[in-house]
């Protein structure tokens, strides 16, 4: 009995890593406030909800598809729950008015960013996390996750918008788990983001939003740095994914918001710092693609402007000798990888393509971004070659036609004008007048003659 007790700590664990790992891959929401939901919920809760209205019958309202008829915030001919304004959470509007009220928060389930650990009662005595602690009136979630992570926590908790926790509490959920609606309170510092409620503290996973970390795990989610906040300037971040014995990784994409073509993310191989792929606001991923390799940097640089919401990529190891296909602008022929295709989507030399796992060579340092050199400077610099060439020629050209000129005119100077034998004549060219002749005396002769000629 004492053994049965004893693992059945362990047992739960497995159970919540297991829990966590499928809801890795069947999360329809990547974002804190689920601005991506695209789900198909239409009622207020699975159970016992209020059904939603269709967004094409809301005219009297601010959201309708009259206003936002090109999909905006996932609007449509539907009733689904979405979060067209950026609200802390997905939300409808409703049929019945309860105290003037038209629209409530929708309980999704599967609408949790991986990181997310959910929703908790807190009675205070002790509170879930019981590790450092500290308020804020300018409280986010990325703010609170990176004050715990910075002493070390795995787990940061926010409560009331202001209060953040940290712990490493095995037993955060002692009090019991409370709906994520519960824990819709704004965060001071970002009105768009949860912050737990009065009594209930919403807990995150301390890695997410880290610059860099090492992965070995076969599958997780690596988020853009200082995510759900948009990323900071200037930021330069690398994570390794090494899974051994996997044949491949498959990544996808979940979120992918970059504002510039500076700023980019990279995928290099981990052996030998090769890029195999390079996105960026003009190239984006646009559907999962895998790499054959056990491991892989993701790289990530961001200049000094235009900061946006950044990313989430799942990754996927396999173990499988043939990858699955991957239908859609990156799928491809029987003979050619995703990669290779990746290849072409960009741009990228087809000829430096010699393996499915390197695909270019470095010619920049990671950490500085390659620039594009703009066209008026071509042109310029290959105007400033021509002109210096021309000026070059003239001047070789110059200097032999006076050269000739000089002996011919000293020959029939030497004929017509006899002069003393210590007389040496000279040629002087004066570009804007003709040539002048001056002769030159002796340092011997001690005549005071006039030296110009042609008296």
């Amino acid at each position: 009995m004492e053994c049965q007790i004893g693992l059945l700590p362990v047992v739960l664990s497995a159970l919540a890593a297991l829990a966590g790992c499928l809801n890795l891959f069947q999360s329809d929401c990547y974002t804190a406030n689920g601005a991506d939901y695209r789900g198909a919920q239409n009622q207020t809760s699975p159970q016992g909800g209020k059904p939603c209205l269709f967004w094409n019958e809301t005219f009297q309202h601010p959201y309708n598809t009259l206003k936002y008829p090109n999909g905006e915030g996932g609007l449509g001919e539907h009733n689904y729950c979405r979060n067209p304004d950026g609200d802390v959470s997905p939300w409808c509007y409703i049929a019945e008015h309860e105290d003037g009220v038209y629209w409530k928060y929708c309980e999704v389930p599967t609408c949790r960013m991986p990181g997310n650990l959910g929703c908790y009662r807190d009675h205070g005595d002790p509170p879930p996390l019981t590790g450092s602690s500290e308020t804020s009136n300018k409280l986010t979630i990325q703010s609170c996750i990176s004050f715990c992570r910075s002493r070390r926590y795995k787990m940061a908790g926010m409560e009331s918008g202001y209060a953040c926790f940290c712990g490493n509490d095995p037993e955060y959920w002692k009090y019991g788990e409370a709906v994520s609606t519960e824990c819709n309170s704004v965060c001071f510092g970002d009105h768009t983001q949860p912050c737990g409620g009065d009594g209930r503290v919403i807990l995150f996973n301390t890695l997410i939003g880290a610059c860099g970390g090492n992965y070995s795990l076969d599958g997780a989610v690596i988020y853009s740095p200082d995510f759900p906040d948009t990323y900071g300037p200037g930021r330069v971040c690398y994570w390794t994914i090494q899974v051994p014995g996997a044949s491949g990784i498959r990544f996808n994409f979940t979120l992918f918001d970059i504002k510039d073509s500076v700023d980019m993310v990279e995928l290099l191989d981990g052996y030998t710092n090769q890029v195999l792929a390079r996105f960026d606001s003009r190239n984006r991923p646009l559907r999962p693609f895998n790499i054959s390799s056990d491991f892989v940097i993701l790289y990530f640089f961001s200049d000094r402007t235009n900061q946006a919401q950044g990313f989430a990529v799942i990754y996927q190891a396999f173990k499988e000798l043939h990858p699955p296909e991957t239908a859609g602008p990156y799928s491809s022929s029987p003979n050619q990888t995703l990669i290779e295709v990746i290849t072409e989507r960009t741009n990228l030399s087809g000829s430096a393509a010699r393996s499915s796992k390197i695909l270019y060579v470095i010619t920049t340092s990671p950490s500085q971004p390659p620039r594009n050199m703009p066209g008026w400077t071509v042109y310029a610099l290959t105007a400033l070659l021509i002109l210096t060439v021309i000026a070059i020629l003239a001047k070789i050209l110059l200097h032999v036609s006076l050269k000739w000129n000089g002996v011919t005119g000293s020959r029939t100077i030497g004929d017509c004008h006899r002069s003393s034998a210590g007389d040496i004549w000279t040629i002087f060219y004066k570009p804007s007048t003709s040539i002048s002749i001056f002769k030159k005396k002796l340092k011997n002769q001690h005549d005071d003659r006039n030296p110009l000629v042609g008296e």
